[in-house]
């Protein structure tokens, strides 16, 4: 006799399915109506769940918003490091034009001006996003920039945090202000400037 017993649903799989579908529809969502109307409303319709299963994972629109991006990031890492080819410059000047490129896709610009207003304003989710996105990342650059230090391309006592926010500050200050252009040579035009200094020797 056949067992035509079915096998029971498995719940954590439904659960991951449901949270992907929250992230993506939040992602989705910010980018169509902008953050002042997204609304956990709005994602849980989107995703097809109640809004109370969101919820029960997040505090706010924010919280899912900034958690969507970390999902855009997983299964990555092996990626993530900067290049090194030996050419400081030139290798600078890649990793910034990818910047440049991202922050001015049209997928990403608005949910990430929505992440940068949520995090103003949000201290809990702010300590989030350093300890989880904006700290490892400064560490992959600080590697990059250690190893040109230890090659001897550049000072020994260099602060690797200001080299940082030298670099990648000025980037991110004219996209987030829309204060000129923001475009490849403007990224070459940073690395150049950054690595010469402002003193003429």
């Amino acid at each position: 006799m056949t067992d035509r017993r079915q096998t029971p649903p498995d719940a954590n799989r439904r659960s991951e399915a449901s949270r992907r579908a929250i992230l993506m529809a939040a992602f989705e969502l910010v980018g169509e109506v902008g953050y002042a109307r997204l609304s956990i409303e709005g994602i849980a319709a989107r995703a097809g769940v109640g809004k109370q299963t969101i919820y029960r994972w997040w505090p706010s629109k924010g919280a899912v918003l900034f958690d969507a991006f970390l999902s855009l990031s997983e299964g990555q890492e092996g990626d993530a490091a900067l290049p090194d080819t030996g050419d400081l410059e030139a290798d600078l000047k890649e990793v910034l034009r990818a910047t440049v490129a991202e922050l001015t896709d049209p997928r990403f610009d608005e949910p990430m001006r929505a992440l940068n207003t949520e995090i103003a304003t949000d201290p809990e989710l702010a300590a989030r996003y350093a300890e989880q996105l904006e700290e490892p990342m400064k560490e992959l650059k600080k590697t990059r920039l250690r190893k040109a230090q230890e090659a001897g391309q550049l000072p020994a006592d260099l602060d690797l945090d200001v080299a940082v926010d030298l670099l990648w500050g000025a980037v991110h200050r004219r996209w987030l202000y829309r204060s000129g252009p923001l475009t490849s040579d403007y990224a070459d035009a940073v690395v150049k400037t950054a690595l010469t200094g402002l003193y003429a020797r």
